[in-house]
């Protein structure tokens, strides 16, 4: 049996075992019942999966390139161009 002591502001650790073998984590949702002497804490429902990716969550306000757009194409464009910056002296 494990263990914990109810803190000042009256919060209780629950073990990590037992966080691991109930699928507790933050953001987990748990009753409690008082059974005679004793108190049951049941798992309710947990949190969806943490994002490992971002991607597709924030839409774009421009509009999608068109099908026949090809990037090679205008790479090559671009590289015909001779770019300078000028030179400022004091």
């Amino acid at each position: 049996m494990k263990q914990s002591f109810v803190t000042s502001n009256s919060r209780v650790t629950i073990p990590k075992e037992v966080r691991q073998q109930l699928g507790i984590r933050p953001g987990s949702r748990v009753t409690f019942q008082v059974v005679g002497d004793q108190v049951e804490i049941r798992l309710v429902s947990t949190p969806a999966d943490e994002l490992t990716s971002g991607f597709g969550l924030v839409k774009s306000k421009r509009r999608a390139a068109p099908s026949e757009f090809d990037p090679a194409q205008l790479a090559s464009r671009t590289a015909d161009f001779e770019f300078s910056v000028p030179v400022f002296s004091n």
